[in-house]
């Protein structure tokens, strides 16, 4: 079912933009970890809409509920079910294009596959459904600290803005102290100056988020078709307006000569084993080894621009769409909380899978 995803920690959310909630229900989480309900409504606060004038101005406090799995401050092993209400929908605001075909969205091959399609915000394909995978992230984040790992992403490109500095370069701790989430304060200056022309223009601009896992000990991961950064990508690939991902050197290291890109082994004076260098994004055989996990995920402008275009409605009639309603003019600073939760569900995942891999 395409709304599952994980083979020992599984999710499967559910839920539409302008219906009555979204939510999560989560499997295979081991019973007796902590719940924090603070720490997980302070990440779907990271992602809600209305944070600033460059975000959508929809009005959400995306307060979530436990309906299941989950007694006297701890997880019992059952399905734990999350439930997060919708309250401010405007589906007057999407009545115009009901039978439109609005450019680069998900609306002519929604009707071609199901035969009919949720016009409103999108239904199910909508961004919103999005803060059911933070909720679900949050949890696997609570997991992974017990083994003390630990993932953050920030903004590192906006359009054409690229912070040229490396994640080991950057103080991450800076992340959340501005609203475009760059962990350079310069840089998320013009970052957010950019993205507000852009909005003022009625347009939209894309960008780019890094992630960095760090703690993540070597052997988590499997190979051929399981390879981690497969399920990486995969995950990064599922969040809506992705268009690229790249781990490690990435499409840089094509430019490379072997014997420039491999990561040379040492043994550390603690008698670990590590690599001088890390091209290898912390991955090798599909298997990490130890080092930092890190990539970048392409986030594409956001589909639904403030202006006049073409397209055809689903009698194949030429229209105009105009662009209504409220929208993100770039998805990037919403998206890092996005990018941490589907993460931390690979990583937590794979950490339940390698315990059952070795006596």
């Amino acid at each position: 079912m395409s709304s599952t995803y994980g083979k020992i920690l599984k999710i499967a959310t559910f839920g539409e933009s302008h219906g009555l909630g979204i939510g999560v229900v989560i499997e295979g989480c081991p019973a007796g970890l902590d719940f924090d309900p603070d720490f997980i409504q302070s990440e779907l606060s990271r992602r809600k809409p209305g944070q600033s004038r460059i975000t959508t101005q929809r009005r959400e406090a995306d307060e979530f509920e436990v309906l299941s799995g989950v007694f006297e401050g701890k997880t019992t092993g059952t399905p734990i079910a999350l439930l997060i209400r919708n309250e401010d929908q405007r589906s007057k605001d999407y009545s115009h294009i009901a039978a439109q075909y609005r450019p680069s969205h998900a609306d002519y091959t929604y009707q071609a596959k199901y035969g009919i399609r949720d016009y409103r915000g999108g239904g199910r394909s909508s961004a919103r459904e999005t803060a059911a995978r933070v909720a679900a992230g949050a949890l696997a984040k609570l997991l992974l600290k017990k083994v003390g790992v630990s993932v953050q992403a920030y903004v590192s490109q906006v359009g054409t803005l690229k912070l040229e500095k490396s994640y080991q370069e950057l103080d991450l701790a800076q992340t959340e102290t501005n609203d475009v989430r760059c962990p350079d304060a310069a840089m998320a200056q013009r970052m957010f100056d950019y993205i507000d022309e852009t909005r003022k223009r009625g347009d939209s601009v894309g960008g780019v988020v890094t992630c960095v896992a760090q703690g993540v000990p070597a052997g988590w991961g499997e190979p051929v078709f399981d390879k981690l950064h497969a399920e990486l990508g995969k995950a990064m690939l599922s969040i809506n307006a992705v268009k690229g991902f790249e781990y490690g050197s990435g499409f840089a290291g094509v430019e490379m000569y072997g014997s420039q890109h491999n990561d040379a082994f040492f043994t550390d004076e603690n008698g670990k084993v590590r690599t001088s260098t890390n091209l290898s994004g912390g991955i090798q055989g599909g298997i990490s080894n130890g080092e930092a996990i890190y990539f970048r995920t392409a986030f594409k402008p956001v589909a639904t621009i403030m202006q006049d275009q073409d397209s055809v409605d689903q009698f194949g009639e030429k229209v105009t769409v105009q662009g209504k309603g409220r929208h993100d003019p770039c998805v990037v600073p919403r998206a890092v909380p996005i990018v941490e939760a589907m993460t931390a569900l690979v990583l937590a995942d794979f950490y339940l899978r390698q315990l059952a891999n070795r006596i």
